[in-house]
């Protein structure tokens, strides 16, 4: 066998090796059925942290879980300046443009410069789903 050859054949191997190692880790989708929402859910109660919450920037929402069993969502836009909130840390919901902060359980403003609310978004809870209201 020739150097070319016997290249070929090694790179074609190397190749249709690596394609059958990534397509055996690929199934991500199915792996994650346990803990990903079902249909038009936005997130399971699980995902949700007493005393904290969840950001779903995809959807521009904030779930949060104040006390046990009772979930909140607010627009994930401050008020302020517009920008996303990118955190919730110790009871409130962090914009990180100015550090506005607002209280997990009625998007209140704990501290400005934000001097307006979060908006409320409406969500249902059935079972373990939390679903657009």
């Amino acid at each position: 066998m020739s150097g070319v050859a016997r290249r070929t054949v090694v790179a074609a191997a190397g190749s249709a090796g690596l394609v059958a190692a990534l397509a055996a880790c690929g199934g991500g989708a199915d792996e994650d059925k346990n803990t990903a929402p079902e249909g038009g859910a936005l997130a399971r109660t699980g995902d949700i942290p007493v005393g904290g919450g969840k950001i779903l920037a995809d959807k521009g929402l904030v779930i949060t879980q104040p006390k046990a069993g009772e979930f909140k969502a607010f627009s994930s836009k401050c008020t302020h300046a517009g920008c996303a909130v990118s955190s919730i840390e110790n009871g409130a919901i962090v914009c990180p443009c100015h550090q506005s902060h607002f209280d997990i359980s009625d998007g209140s403003v704990k501290s400005g410069p934000a001097t307006a609310p979060l908006p409320p978004e409406p969500i249902q809870v059935v079972g373990e789903e939390i679903s657009p209201g």
